[in-house]
């Protein structure tokens, strides 16, 4: 792993030191410049050459947006995380900002108390360090994708259970493009901001042909239906049953995470219900442990190939773990799904 050489772009000075003080503080992460619009950052990034910029989305004359854009479709993208906050409009650029190609959205704590002011911002320095380890450079860019066409996609009663944390919203929407309407029942651990995973749920079905919903007590793991659980305050958790249920439960956090893929996976594994288990793209060792539970269980376990993961840290974790039966690429993970699922 490399260290991160960061640019900081925002048009408030006030955010451009808050920002420079707490990635300072970070270990393997240093600072190489500022900017406070596109002009200056498009000069610096010729002259400092950092290798992951933090980008404002509201800035004067060309918008973040515009400049991730112009970053992206260039001859040489780089690992930008975007800083938006979480309105509605916020949540919409951030999924925006996804198509494009950023590697996170990073919400502004603007209204927060010291405490939550100080936890949040500590994520910064890891994000960014991740980042400036992604693949962005290397990773197939997914345009336009279109739902699944109909068929009579039949399933045999295995659960499909998922993974992902950065880079998860482009990577869950190629995905479920190749889902059918009566897709295999798909729990699915989506480590992000909650309002960010809404408005995912909320256009994932506008545009693919299952049914998307966010995970909730009691809810039962049935074809044609897709459950993000991303909930900081719960973890989501399977319950044998016929069919069986998602239950959401208060429980500290499991190594770090909640909530956590790892206990999401035991307990598929523990009931010995027919699964398929699939870590994606990520930060960190979330679903490992998890995973490995599956594979002594008997069930399939897959991870995004490495070398294709916007953020391959937890692949590669997975792997590591010896949790994982095969590494692939998304159009060949999904497919793989499907196949596991689709009754004969």
């Amino acid at each position: 792993m490399h260290d991160a050489r960061v640019l900081v772009v925002d048009d408030s000075a006030a955010m451009r030191a808050l920002f420079c003080d707490v990635l300072e503080q970070s270990k393997n992460v240093r600072v190489v410049g500022t900017a406070a619009n596109a002009a200056e950052a498009r000069d610096q990034i010729g002259e400092l050459m950092p290798n992951v910029i933090t980008l404002d989305v509201e800035m004067p004359g060309m918008s973040g947006i515009e400049f991730l854009e112009e970053i992206m479709t260039g001859g040489s993208p780089l690992p930008i995380v975007m800083l938006s906050s979480l309105t509605q409009s916020g949540t919409d650029t951030s999924l925006k900002a996804f198509e494009l190609g950023a590697v996170e959205c990073f919400p502004k704590p603007l209204k927060a108390t010291p405490e939550q002011f100080a936890k949040t911002v500590g994520k910064l320095g890891k994000i960014v360090l991740a980042a400036a380890n992604s693949n962005v450079r290397d990773r197939p860019r997914h345009k336009g994708l279109k739902a699944a066409a109909e068929d009579t996609f039949s399933c045999n009663g295995t659960i499909a259970a998922f993974s992902t944390s950065m880079g998860g919203v482009d990577a869950l929407s190629d995905v479920l493009s190749h889902y059918p309407k009566n897709c295999p029942p798909t729990i699915i651990v989506l480590q992000t901001e909650p309002a960010v995973a809404q408005a995912f749920i909320t256009r994932a079905n506008k545009t693919f042909a299952c049914n998307v919903a966010e995970a909730a007590d009691g809810a039962a793991l049935t074809p044609g239906t897709v459950y993000i659980a991303s909930d900081p305050a719960r973890h989501v958790v399977v319950e044998p049953s016929t069919p069986p249920v998602l239950r959401l439960v208060d429980r500290e956090p499991v190594e770090g995470f909640r909530p956590s893929a790892t206990l999401l996976f035991g307990t598929i594994a523990r009931a010995k219900l027919p699964a398929i288990g699939a870590v994606l793209t990520g930060m960190g060792e979330d679903g490992a442990k998890g995973l490995k539970l599956l594979r002594d269980a008997g069930c399939r376990t897959l991870a995004q190939d490495r070398n294709t993961a916007t953020v391959p840290q937890a692949p590669a974790a997975a792997v590591a773990a010896g949790a994982v039966e095969s590494e692939m690429k998304l159009d060949d993970l999904a497919a793989a799904v499907l196949s596991a699922c689709k009754a004969e």
